[in-house]
């Protein structure tokens, strides 16, 4: 299928590592021009070296940005606009969960994880969103989570933010029509840094990698048994942000393995 994606102008936030990472990948793979942030500077610039020389300088910017700083986003959104001259779309991708019960969460827990939520949505839509909208054919696409739907109660502080970021979503799916298609995908347990870095703190040191994932997978019931690949994630992600989704908005796509218990 041809997603349509050609000389277009994708910006992917979130985007050097994980499923940002493979989001850009991928659409620089379909012909797009793609422009990248994510707040470190170092990894950033490694990503957008490697692009350039795989798909040629001329479809690739970076800039290091910091999603919550509006000066930065609105600095970011400016600069993309004088390189390209225009944005069709925009995949916002930024944002980690943060582990902790209603008991242990602080009020100051509470500020910083509801402002990364809200504000990694609301800082980078309001920077390009004249730009969407004057190209035509504009789409916004969130990576969200499961938790906004199926909540879990070591997480509650996350599953509340992104419960609150999903009906934002939906509402401006509303708003922004008919110039701006607005949707979401909602991903389970994708392999990343994060499991990585609780992988290499696990229990045993003898268990492999494999088999530490392959246990994950088990306790916590994925149906397909295992974790899914950031590729998986990102694949849906473009889709919905391509004119090949030009009939979509307001939807959300489980990217999960099965693992979701609501109808």
């Amino acid at each position: 299928m041809d997603l349509g994606l050609k000389n277009k102008v994708v910006v992917v936030t979130g985007a050097s590592s994980g499923i940002g990472l493979a989001t850009a990948g991928m659409a620089l793979e379909e012909g797009a021009k793609v422009a990248l942030c994510a707040r470190g500077a170092e990894r950033l610039d490694a990503v957008a070296e490697k692009f350039s020389a795989l798909y040629g300088a001329d479809h690739v910017f970076a800039q290091a940005v910091d999603v919550l700083d509006e000066g930065a986003v609105n600095a970011f959104a400016a600069a993309v606009l004088d390189r390209f001259g225009a944005v069709h779309a925009l995949i916002n991708n930024a944002g980690q969960g943060r582990v902790s019960t209603f008991a242990d969460t602080t009020d100051d827990a509470w500020r910083q994880e509801l402002e990364l939520k809200y504000f990694s949505q609301i800082r980078p839509i309001r920077a390009f969103q004249e730009a969407l909208k004057t190209s035509g054919q504009g789409a916004i696409v969130a990576t969200n989570s499961l938790l906004a739907y199926q909540p879990e109660p070591h997480m509650v502080c996350t599953s509340s933010a992104r419960a609150g970021v999903q009906s934002l979503l939906k509402s401006l799916s509303v708003e922004l029509a008919p110039d701006i298609r607005v949707n979401s995908i909602l991903v389970g347990l994708i392999d990343s840094n994060q499991w990585q870095r609780r992988f290499e703190a696990r229990e045993d040191p003898a268990q492999t990698r494999d088999d530490w994932f392959a246990d994950l997978a088990r306790k916590k019931n994925i149906p397909l048994g295992r974790l899914g690949q950031p590729e998986e994630a990102a694949r849906a992600l473009l889709f919905l942000a391509s004119p090949a989704a030009s009939f979509i908005t307001g939807a959300q796509v489980e990217i999960s393995g099965g693992i979701s218990r609501y109808i």
